[in-house]
Order: structure tokens, then sequence, then C-alpha cells
């Protein structure tokens, strides 16, 4: 019971936080520019805790830790609800190769730079990779226990996701005028799906351009998120057994439980109306943690990390408008 009422205040502070930004996402000026509650709830979040959090973290601690914590794992779970396996069949075979060499390629693209190039610390590079490989925010939160990363870390790679995910938003819809001549409507809506970072804003830009497009690229969006789960597994591996001076991680169970959910939601058991309201519980799981994130990031830390993350943030938006404009393009011409 002293556990539980422990929670109590950070919990609270971060729910305060999470209805804020649910407030002000639905305001006119944040839905014309598809800014999401999530990325509110850290920007607000972080607002605050450099404000006062430092003044008053010894009892609000318990509570945010937990957000940003066993929230998240939850919420990463609860995912699952938003897919299903008959997605694949809705949008063919080439949207499955797609989303796998944009991952691929963009993941290994982004340590090259990063690593390699510009000498970036090695937690902020992965996170930014996960983030940019496959569903952004919900992505970069999944992977940062399995990486063990601090808040500020993670705050980096999320800010650039906010960032360029939004310019991207933006972009496509300019760019398909000129780009339909060589991809079908079907293909360019996979380009995005394939290539954005966040849900909404792959939403946004295909919103913007036509329903059609729309509908695929979220579907083709999903199919990324449905790769989170096994790619954890592998990023876990690889982390033990290349960094062999850490702390060995143990395999993300949780992931296992996303993709249980997923085959589970592909069953159609459950009323879509249930289905709707875990969505909307998870949305809100999801928006606590990042608030929850938000309070325990300095300003001073995030600074720390200099201008070279955003460096790597822009070469990787430009190889997913290019080089995802060149894998979709040969696919297209490929299967049809």
């Amino acid at each position: 019971m002293e556990y539980i009422k422990g929670l109590i205040p950070g919990l609270a502070l971060a729910l305060a936080i999470t209805g804020s930004a649910g407030f002000l996402a639905q305001t006119s000026w944040f839905v014309q520019i598809h800014i999401s509650a999530l990325s509110l709830a850290i920007i607000l979040g972080i607002l605050c805790g450099n404000l006062f959090y430092n003044r008053v973290s010894g009892y609000l601690q318990p509570g945010i830790l937990f957000a940003k914590g066993t929230l998240l794992r939850l919420g990463i779970i609860l995912y699952g609800f938003r897919i299903s396996l008959q997605d694949i069949g809705q949008v063919g075979i080439s949207a499955l190769f797609a989303d796998f060499l944009v991952l691929l390629f963009t993941f290994l693209i982004t340590l090259r730079l990063g690593i390699k190039f510009l000498k970036i610390d090695k937690q902020v590079v992965y996170l930014t990779a996960v983030g940019c490989s496959i569903c952004g925010a919900a992505a970069i939160m999944a992977a940062a226990p399995v990486l063990k990363a601090p808040s500020h870390k993670i705050s980096v790679a999320v800010a650039l996701i906010v960032i360029f995910g939004t310019m991207a938003m933006f972009l496509y819809p300019l760019l398909y005028p000129y780009l339909v001549s060589y991809l079908s409507p079907h293909q360019f809506g996979i380009y995005i799906g394939s290539t954005i970072h966040e849900v909404a804003q792959v939403y946004a830009a295909g919103g913007n351009i036509g329903p059609e497009v729309a509908d695929t690229a979220v579907i083709a969006k999903m199919l990324r998120v449905m790769m989170l789960a096994p790619f954890l597994f592998i990023l876990a591996w690889y982390w033990n057994k290349n960094d062999r001076g850490r702390e060995k991680i143990a395999p993300p169970y949780f992931a296992l439980a996303f993709i249980a959910t997923a085959i589970f939601n592909s069953s159609g058991l459950l009323p879509a109306e249930i289905v709707r309201w875990l969505v909307e519980a998870d949305n809100l799981l999801l928006s606590v943690a990042m608030s929850g994130l938000g309070l325990s990031t300095s300003f001073d830390a995030v600074k720390q990390a200099g201008t070279k993350p955003f460096l790597l943030g822009g070469l990787v938006a430009l190889w997913l408008v290019v080089g995802g404009f060149a894998i979709n393009f040969i696919l297209y011409l490929t299967m049809n």
C-alpha cells in the first residue's frame, strides 16, 4: 500500500501534463500542423521538469519512473491492437518488401553515419536509427529499456523524429505531382508508409493527397510497426554481443506480448468498440510515459548532445526521401 501511495504524486503530475497535451492537440493550431498529443506530452514534460521538478523530485520520482517504465511497456503491448495480420493482404507483398528494405538500409546507414562518420554517442545513434527505421517515438521508447538509455538521450532521438517527421509530412504532398508519373497512387502510399516516421505523420501526409493514398500509407506503416518486436530481440542480442563491457540486457519479453496482442486482434474476437477503447487507453498510457520521460529530462543534458544528432537526423531524412523512393520505384517496376 505504501508503494502505491508513493506513486500517486508523480503519476498525478504526469497525468496532468498528459491531459494538457491532449487538450492542446485538439486546438485548431496544433490540428493544422498535425502535432500529436504524444509529442506535446514530452515537450510539456521537459518544460515542467526543468522549471520546478528538481525542487520536489524526491517524492515525485517513484511515480515518474513508474510512468516511463511499467506504463511504457504496457503501452507497447496494447499497441498491438492497432494492427492485424489481415493488413498484409490489403497492401500486397510489395509493401512488405518496401518496409523491410527501408528498415534494413535506414538502420544500417544511420549507424554508419552516426557512429563512424559523425562520432555521436552510440546510444543516441541506436535510438535514432530505431525511430527512423520503424515507428518513430513509440519505437524509441520501446528500444530504450533494451539499450538502457537515459532520459536525455531518448529525448534527443524523439526530438529528431518530431522535427524531421513533421517536415516530411508537408514535403510528400508537394512531391506527389512530380513523382506520381513514376509511382502509382497505391505505390506512392507505400512509399509514404515505408519512409515517414510517425503513424500520425503518415496519415497526415497521405490525407493531404487523397483517401486511397492515405489508407495504403497507414496500412504500409502498420506493417513496419509489426516488425518492431522481432527487431527488438535482434537488437538486444546484437547489443549484448558487441558491448561486452556493459551489463547484459535481458530479452525484451514485452515485445512477445506485443506480437501476441496483434495476433489476438487479428482473430476478430473482440468487438470493434472494445478495440477502439483499448487503442484510446494505449494512447493515454504512451502519453503518460512520454510525460514522465520529459519530466526526467534536463535541458543541460540535452544541450550536451550538441548539433551533430540534428545533422544525423537531416541526413537520414534525406536518405528516406531519395533512397526510399528508389527502393519503391524499383519494386514498382519489378512487380508490375
